[in-house]
């Protein structure tokens, strides 16, 4: 019988994980939870970390305080809890003739894990006391028994598990791809682009990067993966960067020094510094003749919708249209309420497109747009849904980009020219979060300048503090203020620990503030409840909202000083920021009290940061390294393919290094037609053609 032909590369690694050694189809359905459907996704399903047995040591050769790495067997397992009250865990494990006693305070659960006869490893300091060494919440490897580790002394992979498959299995899948495919992918970089970039191959990087020797050979085939993975992004955003401005044409709307003057002379106030340099960035950009793509984001109060205002007149200065398009209808139709005041002696002409618009009012809006009488409009996604017939769009003003979505970007083009886009956001951006999700936009930063809005006083509140604050809060009230009370759920069950709005409002209505009027406010409401409730919030009417973080972009109260956060662990740090910006809006101070309902230490060490930081810019860049990118700002909702390697905190060099190599190939190859780069290219296109709506002309 002839034997079956040798299959082809491209065979070998779409060959899918059934039909690879060791798996068959009930493992299968296991690896397709982990996203694993052929050879080639195994093969780069790398590691997210490594069970270090490089540098093993003897209890009997320890030294006090020493960090150390020991495997033995656990011969005991006790607790018991101390006079304090503290729930303490032992863990004894014996190596030789010598023992080491491993010990964790409140985590009984551990102890589950744990029962002797078990191989282990244990990582800390080593302290010797009562007789014997010990660590204190040691790190904890557990060793599958027929492993002879302190024989190899080597570098584990540590991999992503699902139910039904363990580490030795999915060792044992991963080893047999890389031994067959490694060899066979095809090597992205050109030979002199891997010799300026000094990086190793990539057979080389993911053999390496799967059974490294050393930490050395896993940080050689990290550099070599890392950098292709954020070059890929980089070129592709490069990519419709270049594209956008030599495709596309849009009106060059120059800021001339009368027009400047006019529309300076019409505010009520002066730009600051910060605020006139954005300004600029924005007028060179419109006055290009393709489109501006530029992001504005900066504190909370530092003035971006005057900014804002001012480009929108630059583009009705020259006759053309613009719209500025916030997330939510209470948020639209405050920007349509300071437009009117800020514009009220002026000719510009406006109108509201919101859901609430119907019928009449609906049909003569359109109309006037149609015909050019309105200058701007003001409204939320309805602008796009609907598909306003505008006669002459000039400038489109995203508010909170991140609440929309990096396609609708691209749903307002007019026929015959795009329109210049300002994106806008509260939160600010670090700056790796902004050379990702917003990198083929540029970028403006505004700072919040001493004098615009009030110091707000924060506070890291105990449990046993709830009725001094609330006493805190009666007092502002009698005084004349306003408060805010901000729950993340709008309701839950009886089991549930969190708080809830509905059950808060409740609580409150019938409690602490009995004496005044409360209302709720959450995002299951009907459009003319939440308007009704912000209403009345706004007049006065209202003394205390009882809100879910409906209130977190631009509500504008300023008599509202108060502000109390419950559950404040389930917010990031930006959006804690966000809504510390209510209260800081006024003529008053402001006091934001934030409540936990866990005891977790990292959620504790993000509300203390956010206590004793008033920084955006700094609590951003802490948010990020705390919680991820991927928690800031929604992935799945950019429609970006997420990293499988690259990490946005300790890459951050390696991207911005990889941002300037792209763009520098990208002017010199706009389409990567060299035929050196056809790999590359089709790397680019096939991870993010379909997310950044970039097609290979190649």
């Amino acid at each position: 019988m002839p034997d079956a032909p040798e299959k082809s590369p491209a065979e070998l690694l779409t060959q899918p994980v059934q039909f690879l050694k060791g798996v068959g189809p009930a493992k299968a359905e296991l690896l397709e939870r982990l996203n694993l459907r052929n050879a080639a996704d195994v093969l780069f399903f790398f590691p997210r970390s490594y069970q270090d047995f490089t540098v093993l040591h003897n209890i009997s050769d320890l030294a006090n305080e020493q960090l150390a790495n020991v495997v033995g067997v656990v011969t005991d397992v006790d607790q018991h809890t101390a006079q304090s009250g503290a729930h303490i865990s032992y863990v004894m494990i014996k190596q030789g003739n010598h023992y080491l006693r491993g010990i964790w305070f409140n985590q009984s659960f551990l102890l589950k894990k744990f029962w002797p006869g078990q191989q282990v490893m244990l990582q800390g300091k080593a302290k010797f006391q009562g007789g014997r060494f010990q660590m204190s919440h040691p790190k904890t490897t557990w060793i599958e028994s027929d492993q002879s580790l302190e024989e190899q002394k080597c570098l584990l992979p540590v991999y992503k598990l699902t139910d039904g498959i363990s580490q030795k299995q999915i060792r044992n899948i991963v080893a047999g791809v890389v031994d067959q495919c490694a060899d066979i992918v095809t090597e992205a970089f050109p030979e002199d682009l891997r010799q300026r970039l000094e990086v190793c191959g990539i057979a080389e990087a993911i053999r390496q990067i799967h059974a490294p020797k050393s930490h050395e050979e896993v940080e050689t085939a990290r550099q070599r993966l890392v950098y292709q993975e954020l070059f890929i992004l980089q070129l592709a955003l490069a990519i419709r960067r270049h594209r956008i401005r030599t495709e596309n044409q849009s009106p060059a709307l120059a800021l001339t020094p009368k027009i400047r003057a006019r529309m300076l002379g019409r505010l009520p106030f002066e730009l600051t510094e910060s605020q006139l340099t954005a300004l600029q960035e924005i007028a060179d950009g419109m006055g290009q003749p393709y489109p501006m793509n530029r992001l504005l984001h900066g504190e909370v109060g530092s003035g971006k919708t005057v900014v804002a205002v001012c480009a929108m007149l630059l583009a009705v200065a020259h006759g053309y249209q613009a719209t500025i398009m916030a997330p939510t209808a209470i948020l639209a139709n405050q920007h349509f309420q300071t437009l009117t005041k800020l514009l009220a002696n002026t000719r510009v002409r406006m109108a509201l497109w919101t859901g609430g618009v119907k019928g009449k009012a609906r049909t003569e809006a359109a109309e006037k747009i149609a015909s050019g009488e309105v200058d701007i409009v003001v409204g939320t996604q309805a602008v796009v849904a609907s598909k306003v017939p505008f006669k002459n769009l000039g400038l489109v003003v995203i508010d909170e980009q991140h609440k929309f979505g990096v396609r609708q970007r691209a749903m307002l083009k007019q026929s015959g020219h795009d329109p210049h886009y300002l994106v806008m956001t509260a939160t600010p951006i670090p700056r790796t979060i902004s050379m990702t999700l917003f990198g083929d936009l540029d970028v403006s930063t505004l700072q919040r300048t001493s004098g615009i809005g009030q110091k707000v006083n924060t506070y890291l509140g105990k449990e046993e503090s709830r009725d001094p604050w609330w006493e805190f809060v009666r007092k502002k009230l009698r005084e004349g203020r306003q408060a805010f009370v901000i729950s993340p759920l709008v309701d839950g069950d009886d089991d549930s620990q969190l708080s809830s709005a509905e059950r808060m409002f409740e609580m409150l209505s019938n409690g602490p503030f009995s004496d005044f009027r409360v209302d709720l406010l959450h995002g299951r409401q009907t459009p003319e409840e939440k308007d009704a409730a912000m209403a009345d919030f706004a007049s006065g009417k209202t003394q205390v909202i009882v809100s879910t973080t409906v209130v977190e972009v631009g509500i504008d109260v300023g008599n509202a000083t108060v502000m109390t956060i419950e559950s404040a662990e389930r917010f990031g740090l930006s959006q804690l920021h966000q809504l510390r910006g209510r209260v800081c809006r006024g003529q008053h101070p402001g006091f934001v009290c934030v409540f936990a309902s866990s005891d977790d230490p990292e959620s504790n060490e993000r509300l203390k940061a956010f206590s004793e930081n008033d920084s955006g810019f700094e609590l951003a860049e802490i948010d990020l390294q705390i919680r991820g990118p991927g928690n800031l700002f929604s992935t799945q909702q950019s429609g970006f393919p997420p990293l499988m390697i690259a990490d946005l905190v300790r890459d951050a060099e390696v991207l911005a290094r990889a941002q300037k190599d792209a763009r520098k190939l990208i002017a010199e190859d706009p389409d990567l037609q060299d035929e050196s780069l056809l790999r590359l290219r089709q790397l680019v296109f096939a991870r993010y053609g379909r997310a950044l709506a970039i097609s290979d002309v190649g």
